[in-house]
């Protein structure tokens, strides 16, 4: 019996635009209707069910890989901090990095609007209109402060660093010193031209399994969905994982299972088609 099912967003629950739609809303009314708990988790930060369009759905959130867990009201239950020495060392170590240090009661930039969005202006067209359309369905614009200096940052409790270096020299260093500090953080990208930091054994598969234990409910009555790099550890972890045919080769590796695309609504489908199964099977039992 299925009671807790923890999907990735972009590529995986959402439709092709990275939005929701008619489809997947419908799906989640009836699973979470049914009894059934349905957590978000993924790279974006969310503080609400509002966020990415699910129109304040009944839905737990585990948002920035998994480092910030929230209930259905978006009240936060758990953190998973990056060290405050250790935060410090890093910020100090790339004083001219942007760096976007989200913590749960807002994101503090270590630079200007402007040259956060240099990051998203040199990416693909296609690219630039997808991140567009995340962005655009968050309320993260509005928990963020800019031209934050170190100081300012550390009275905070971070919990995930985003940022995009575009000079090749910085980001070799930058991709380094993490290399060196495996023992302390974490990169877990969504993509390739992005870092995503948070602490050494943060990641969605933690964030689920914690979530689960608060709900009660068992690890072999969980299942999970993710298509990426940032959801294999969920995916190792958990018996019952799913990846999309347009997940990554390694996605598909860590869940075993794959399922179709998430162009054609594949992930809510499955969900929806798990507890249709459950319920028939008990009500003939």
């Amino acid at each position: 019996m299925i009671k807790l099912f923890a999907c990735d967003l972009d590529g995986t629950l959402l439709n092709w635009l990275h939005a929701t739609d008619k489809v997947i809303l419908d799906a989640v009314r009836e699973i979470t209707d049914a009894g059934a708990h349905i957590a978000i988790a993924t790279g974006r930060t969310m503080r609400t069910a509002y966020d990415s369009g699910f129109q304040g759905a009944p839905i737990e959130l585990l948002g920035s890989n998994g480092s910030i867990v929230r209930d259905r009201d978006g009240h936060v239950l758990k953190t998973f901090p990056i060290d405050h020495d250790v935060l410090e060392d890093l910020l100090r170590a790339f004083p001219t990095v942007c760096f976007e240090c989200v913590a749960p009661d807002g994101t503090f930039v270590t630079g200007s609007q402007e040259q956060r969005e240099e990051g998203f202006r040199n990416r693909s067209l296609m690219r630039r209109i997808i991140m567009r359309g995340m962005r655009g369905t968050s309320s993260e614009q509005e928990y963020m402060w800019f031209n934050q200096t170190a100081d300012q940052v550390l009275e905070h409790e971070i919990c995930k660093i985003n940022c995009h270096v575009l000079d090749p020299v910085l980001n070799r260093e930058l991709a380094s010193y993490l290399a060196e500090n495996t023992d302390k953080l974490v990169d877990a990208p969504f993509a390739p031209t992005m870092f995503e930091i948070s602490a050494c054994d943060v990641n969605k598969g933690a964030g689920v399994a914690w979530l689960a234990q608060y709900l009660g409910i068992s690890e072999d009555e969980v299942a999970v969905y993710g298509d990426g790099g940032n959801d294999i550890r969920m995916l190792e972890r958990f018996e019952h994982a799913y990846a999309p045919k347009n997940a990554s080769d390694a996605a598909k590796r860590a869940a075993g299972t794959v399922i179709g695309s998430n162009v054609f609504h594949a992930v809510p489908k499955h969900m929806l088609r798990t507890v249709r199964d459950q319920r028939s099977r008990t009500v003939i039992a």
